[in-house]
């Protein structure tokens, strides 16, 4: 009797452990990076990593926390409630104010979906890891430009400190853009003790938009030669359209559909020329010299049916660097015969569980191109 009853207790385990690590598994098929190694790292550098983790199943899924196995990296979580396609981030920083050293740290994702009124669960774990020097030191840990107006430049200085040996030497800093210039000056040499004050630069060419980028103090330090040192921010475009994106949901064929759109300046303008790739898009604007112009967007599809996803581009008299972009989403219908009833029966509704799905995203619009002056 005791046995029976301890082969039944072996085959729930079993059962329980199997469905534990299928819960695993179709939460890890979410992260496309699993392991990040941050390298050797400054003391008191801002030193942060951002594992996506994308929504690849049709129900919605949230992230509910995340815990680390170590102090010395802190795990949050950015955009926890993902739709179908949505991209979330598991945030690890690394503590480098507080330890030093090579550390590694496990960090436990916990997510959820709601199944037809229960909620299931479960987890994946990702892992970092990286040395710390404490001989090295950062102040400010990165540099950070909270704004910059598009054209303008914008300066930075971090103090680099070192104590060991007197010959230490930074020999070069390398970066990954053109449009960061630095400036290296050694301000202290003393009894082991080396300074550097180093100056960023963002040029007047950086393109608007966020930006996060890494420079590379190279040193003549052969067992740890290369230090990453963080670069971020962001330039505001000289000229912005609202909104971003222009939604037409669904059209059917041989409709024709408008809709607003306000471009703005920081100083007076005129738009040379609206450019539509597929020529399904027709444009209304002025030819005036203003900082705020209302352009109207009509969309009369001549494509298939189907999802259509285009760039529209702005031109303006201030030059291509200063030109905008706005996105037209739309579903395009097929024309219905007269003789047919509009009225069309709701589909299926999908079935529950944790399907993957098809991942067909809205597709580009092609055709003939057309290219629309102002007017």
């Amino acid at each position: 009797m005791r046995m029976r009853v301890l082969t039944v207790l072996a085959i729930v385990v079993a059962m329980l452990a199997a469905e534990q690590a299928s819960a695993q598994a179709w939460v890890s098929k979410m992260f496309a990076e699993k392991d990040h190694d941050f390298g050797t790292v400054a003391r008191g550098s801002d030193t942060v990593y951002k594992f996506p983790v994308k929504n690849i199943y049709k129900q919605d899924i949230e992230l509910v926390s995340v815990r680390s196995s170590c102090g010395c990296t802190t795990p949050t979580l950015e955009n926890k409630n993902l739709k179908t396609g949505d991209v979330g981030y598991v945030v690890a920083t690394f503590n480098t104010r507080t330890f030093d050293g090579v550390h590694s740290a496990t960090l436990t994702v916990n997510v959820q979906w709601n199944d037809n009124g229960i909620i299931r669960h479960g987890e994946a774990q990702l892992h970092v890891h990286g040395d710390i020097r404490s001989d090295v030191v950062f102040e400010p840990g990165a540099i950070r430009f909270e704004s910059i107006d598009q054209g303008q430049t914008a300066e930075q200085q971090v103090r680099v400190t070192y104590a060991g040996r007197s010959d230490w030497k930074v020999t070069d800093v390398r970066g990954a853009s053109d449009d960061v210039e630095v400036e290296l000056t050694e301000k202290q040499r003393f009894q082991g003790r080396v300074a550097y004050d180093l100056l960023v630069r963002m040029k007047d060419t950086a393109p608007a938009g966020y930006f996060n980028e890494q420079l590379v103090l190279v040193t003549n330090d052969g067992s740890n030669p290369r230090i990453p040192l963080r670069v971020e921010g962001r330039v505001v475009p000289q000229i912005s359209v609202a909104p971003e994106a222009l939604r037409f949901g669904d059209v059917v064929q041989g409709a024709a559909v408008p809709m607003k759109v306000l471009v703005r300046g920081k100083k007076p303008f005129k738009i040379t020329g609206v450019e539509s790739p597929s020529g399904a898009f027709d444009f209304k604007t002025d030819d005036a010299s203003s900082a705020r112009h209302v352009v109207e967007v009509t969309f009369a599809p001549t494509h298939d049916p189907g999802p259509v996803k285009e760039t529209i581009h702005i031109a303006t008299d201030l030059g291509q660097t200063y030109d905008a972009t706005l996105t037209a989403y739309a579903t395009v219908l097929p024309e219905v015969p007269a003789e047919t009833p509009t009225t069309v029966a709701a589909p299926a509704a999908e079935p529950a569980g944790t399907t993957t799905s098809n991942d067909q995203g809205a597709v580009d619009a092609s055709g003939a191109g057309k290219k629309v002056a102002a007017q």
